[in-house]
C-alpha cells in the first residue's frame, strides 16, 4: 500500500461501527417492513376466511336439510337421513379445519428475507474482519 491509500485505525474503526450501525439500522427497518407484511397477510386471510364461513352456513344448512329429505323421500327414514347427512358434513368440515389451522402455521409467517439477508451479512462481516 502506499501512502495515498492508509488512513489511521481510529479513522477505520469509526467506518466499521458507523458502517454497522447503519446496516444494523437497514436490517430493522426490513425486519418491520416484513413481519408487518406478514401479520397483514395472516389477517386478510383470517378476515376472508371467517367472512366466507358466516356467508356459507345459511346456505349449508339449506343444502344439507334439502338433502336429508331427498334421502328421506327415497326410503330412509328422516331420523336416520339427518345424522347420515350431519355426520358427513361433520367430517368435512374437519377436514378443511385442520388444512386451514395448518396454514397459520408460524413457520409460514416467519420473516424468511430479512432472516436470509442477516446471514449474508454476517457472513460478509466476518469476511471482512478476516481481510
Amino acid at each position: 500500500m502506499d501512502q495515498m491509500t492508509r488512513r489511521p485505525l481510529p479513522d477505520l474503526l469509526s467506518d466499521v461501527v458507523a458502517n454497522g450501525t447503519s446496516l444494523f439500522r437497514s436490517e430493522v427497518r426490513l425486519a418491520r417492513a416484513e413481519v408487518g407484511e406478514k401479520i397483514n397477510q395472516a389477517m386478510n386471510g383470517i378476515v376472508m376466511a371467517l367472512i366466507g364461513a358466516v356467508l356459507m352456513i345459511p346456505a349449508l344448512v339449506v343444502l344439507l336439510t334439502a338433502l336429508a329429505a331427498m334421502i328421506a323421500e327415497r326410503g330412509m327414514s328422516p331420523a336416520a337421513a339427518a345424522p347420515v347427512i350431519g355426520g358427513g358434513a361433520l367430517l368435512i368440515g374437519l377436514i378443511l379445519l385442520s388444512v386451514g389451522i395448518s396454514r397459520l402455521n408460524a413457520s409460514n409467517l416467519k420473516p424468511n428475507a430479512t432472516i436470509t439477508q442477516l446471514r449474508s451479512d454476517a457472513a460478509m462481516a466476518k469476511d471482512q474482519v478476516r481481510s
